[in-house]
């Protein structure tokens, strides 16, 4: 597996990377893909490339782009403030559990860190299984509501 920088060619592959980012509680069915046309999903990923904070690592198995973690500074559900960028992170189905989410989260707090970002952010559905992963690479939880965790992780530490 080898993790590198998304290519502008490749940025349509994030609307499929969003759509893969929706956790899907036990029993419930997914929804339909133009969800992610929504106002509150595409903050993620319109536009993308245009900002400076603009960053994505993608996870390539033999030319096949398999997985993405992108930020941006942007007024999503984990939003902190104007200088904290915010996570998105999805691989297809059949590639996750092997240890790939963790090296591109790891791999992009390094790279927010030697841009000289502090901190980095994210919301995470209670229930969603990932809030392990994000523990493990050093994120808190800093609030929560209802449904959802806020989460931060000082790159300092990292």
């Amino acid at each position: 597996m080898l993790i590198r920088e998304m290519t502008t060619e490749e940025y349509p592959l994030l609307e499929d990377f969003l759509y893969e980012a929706i956790f899907i509680p036990e029993g419930a069915e997914k929804p339909p893909r133009d969800i992610i046309l929504s106002e509150d999903l595409q903050v993620y990923i319109r536009d993308f490339g245009r900002e400076k904070d603009d960053k994505c690592l993608v996870a390539d198995c033999g030319g096949k782009v398999v997985g993405a973690c992108w930020v941006r500074i942007m007024n999503d559900y984990g939003h902190i403030d104007d200088e904290t960028p915010s996570f998105a992170i999805s691989l297809y189905e059949e590639y996750r559990s092997h240890g790939t989410g963790t090296e591109l989260m790891r791999r992009m707090l390094e790279r927010l860190k030697a841009n000289g970002y502090k901190r980095a952010s994210l919301a995470v559905q209670k229930e969603n299984y990932a809030v392990k992963m994000y523990k493990k690479v050093g994120f808190e939880i800093v609030d929560e509501n209802e449904q959802e965790y806020i989460m931060t992780v000082d790159l300092k530490g990292v």
